[in-house]
């Protein structure tokens, strides 16, 4: 018969696994789990026997064929943690003896650890440990259980059981640590299979009017720059490349073919004027493109740089670490071949015919203004933004088909993808050269002011133009809205709040201030956790060795040695230390008296105390055996004295005992 605190920390055990990974299983299974957790809570509640072996084979089988219709595996990262959760769930079902419950609990550790496969975060983190706490409690319960008489109050017992465990564990993480900080960082025995086709939030590789204002409406953290944030460019020059689209159906931006022709970075940082070394860390290590800062190359091998200077990596991320990047400043490659410079003005001229005559018209009547001058004709489209009441606002509402002619000569109000792009088009409209760049622009300071975040509010689109024989950038967005980039998106919207468009714009930035001031400490903290604890590998140890004196590995663990013997060292003496405050000083000074006197003399077990003396005082002198008839008396007045009466007392009796060991020896 399993005890009822036991199935109570079973179903504990079972729902933090559940909430740990909730965010990862597919929505049948966690109904499945929940619904094997309700089964035991009334089997548990109504003193039912077990699941039927019929209805607990229905529902694994239930939970794996859902395993399989989501992930089309039973292998891989996700599959393979939802499977040993089914079986572990599966187990919980028909638990009947004490065997079984132990098994259960030592499996439940070994699933709980696989969460994080899952996440490393510091929430997980804490959910598997939560769930360590109660298998560990379920453990202990079972084996206590069987010593207790009479009934218990479960709940009363189960805390007490968990404050026992919780002790334990405090006790155990010195030797934690230890461990974590000098013991050796190996590199991983196997490879854990990479999942494909995920879908993450940030930039696409497509972009149409209005995915990037959506994008805008949200303060989740896309990634961290670390480096020397004092030698960054200005803020508005903080322009965030992810890649280039140049290919437009009327109603999207795609990326050509030609602009994933990868070149070698060596050869872009000879040209380079400036160098500057840093850090990027994804908020999500599966996004495809690096958010490198413009004109960035890669420092590792595993990441190629393409012709239009996106960033990939050659496989996908699975862990997510900072990847060493460079800005070498305005450096540019200059193509020189002529056929290419051919090909390039006809891709990126390239417009649909038929649509948006009103745009193509006013590109000609601009041209013709301009004298045919391409510079001069750009100044000319910035001007016409400037005086013709455009709009920056997150909701800009849809457009039909002849999106350009729509947005420049109706609404009038847009993201910045609908600038870019409608100058993108005013610019082939005119023959010249033009593309869309994706990426991000601007970021705040980290609370401690040691790194960059970007943010996918700050998610952005601009132009660049093919002007005397390379490409420049121009963005129309610093018209309309100059404070969207010299100040951020952020400031921007607490300064504009007229941004989120309607009549909730108020209530809309209420929600926004206050979800993006928890998502800046939430980030930051668990940028604390994936830095100093995920992230700490042999290299974070060598340069923690280096800090603290110690050259190389062999010291390392010499350390960790010296460091273990001196925690084992420091738990005795505790121990030693607490035995001693359980002792009275008077049993102490009796027992140290009964150690300076010959076998014979000492006292025995069942003899008290009273008694001893009596007989010791036989051994003495006649005249010295009324000290012994004092130290009894003076023994028997020191359990009833007041306690400043008994601390006089116990210096006469720390006396009498040197003078009967004299007394004794004579």
């Amino acid at each position: 018969m399993i005890p009822r605190s036991v199935h109570i920390a079973i179903l504990m055990s079972l729902l933090l696994l559940l909430a740990a990974q909730m965010l990862f299983l597919p929505l049948p299974l966690i109904l499945i789990f929940a619904l094997i957790w309700l089964c035991l809570l009334y089997s548990m509640r109504a003193d039912k026997p077990p699941v039927k072996k019929v209805w607990a084979f229905a529902l694994t089988l239930a939970a794996l064929a859902s395993i399989y219709f989501s992930y089309q595996t039973f292998l891989g990262i996700e599959a393979g943690v939802a499977v040993l959760s089914t079986f572990l769930f599966a187990k919980a079902l028909e638990s009947k003896s004490r065997r079984d419950v132990i098994i259960l609990f030592n499996f439940a550790l070994f699933v709980s650890a696989s969460s994080f496969l899952l996440s490393q975060s510091f929430a997980m983190a804490a959910a598997v440990l939560l769930c360590l706490l109660s298998s560990f409690t379920g453990l202990y319960r079972l084996q206590i259980s069987e010593f207790e008489q009479g009934a218990q109050d479960n709940i009363s017992s189960l805390k007490q059981d968990m404050a026992h465990v919780g002790r334990f564990l405090l006790h155990a993480l010195p030797f934690f640590i230890l461990l974590f900080l000098f013991f050796p960082r190996l590199p991983p025995l196997w490879h854990i299979p990479v999942p494909q086709n995920k879908a993450v939030t940030g930039i696409s590789d497509s972009m149409s009017p209005g995915d990037i204002s959506r994008l805008s409406q949200s303060s989740a953290l896309a990634f961290r720059i670390i480096g020397d944030l004092q030698q960054l460019p200005a803020r508005p020059e903080l322009y965030w490349r992810a890649l280039v689209l140049d290919e437009y159906d009327g109603a999207r931006w795609t990326s050509s073919f030609s602009n994933q022709r990868l070149i070698q970075p060596n050869e872009v940082v000879q040209k380079a004027h400036k160098q500057l070394a840093y850090q990027y860390l994804a908020a999500d290590p599966r996004v495809t493109w690096i958010m490198a800062l413009e004109k960035s190359v890669p420092l590792e091998s595993r990441y190629q740089l393409g012709q239009d200077w996106r960033i990939t990596p050659q496989r996908q991320n699975v862990k997510n670490e900072p990847i060493p990047l460079m800005w070498i400043g305005p450096a540019d490659l200059r193509m020189r071949d002529e056929r290419q410079l051919q090909r390039l003005a006809l891709l990126n001229t390239q417009v649909i015919k038929g649509r948006d005559l009103k745009s193509q018209q006013l590109a000609q009547q601009l041209l013709q203004q301009s004298g045919g001058n391409p510079r001069l004709y750009i100044q000319k489209v910035l001007e016409w933004y400037r005086k013709n009441g455009f709009a920056y606002t997150l909701s800009p509402g849809t457009l039909g088909q002849n999106r350009i002619d729509e947005f420049l000569f109706g609404t009038r109000q847009g993201f910045c993808e609908h600038y870019a792009s409608s100058f993108a088009m005013l610019m082939r409209y005119a023959g010249i050269p033009a593309r869309i760049v994706t990426g991000y622009q601007g970021g705040q300071s980290a609370p401690d002011g040691r790194s960059w975040e970007v943010r996918q509010l700050d998610a952005h689109a601009w132009t660049e133009v093919w002007l005397n024989g390379r490409w420049q950038r121009y963005d129309p967005t610093a018209i309309v809205a100059p404070h969207r980039i010299d100040g951020g998106m952020q400031n921007y919207m607490e300064d504009e709040r007229s941004v989120f468009g309607g009549n909730q714009s108020e209530w809309s930035y209420r929600q926004y201030a206050l979800l993006t001031k928890m998502r800046i400490w939430n980030d930051y903290a668990s940028y604390q956790w994936q830095s100093k604890v995920v992230g700490y590998n042999a290299e974070s140890q060598r340069s923690w060795f280096q800090k603290i004196g110690l050259n190389s590995v062999y010291s390392g663990a010499l350390a960790l040695a010296g460091g273990i013997i001196a925690l084992l060292l420091l738990y005795l003496g505790w121990m030693y230390w607490l035995r001693l405050r359980q002792v009275s000083e008077l049993q102490r000074s009796l027992e140290r008296f009964n150690k300076q006197l010959a076998p014979q003399l000492q006292k025995q077990p069942a003899e008290t105390v009273s008694a001893w003396l009596q007989r010791l005082s036989l051994q003495a002198a006649p005249d010295d055996q009324l000290y012994f008839q004092q130290l009894v008396r003076l023994h028997a007045q020191y359990a009833y004295a007041p306690k400043g009466q008994s601390e006089r007392n116990m210096r006469e009796i720390k006396d009498l005992f040197k003078t009967c060991a004299y007394a004794l020896k004579k």
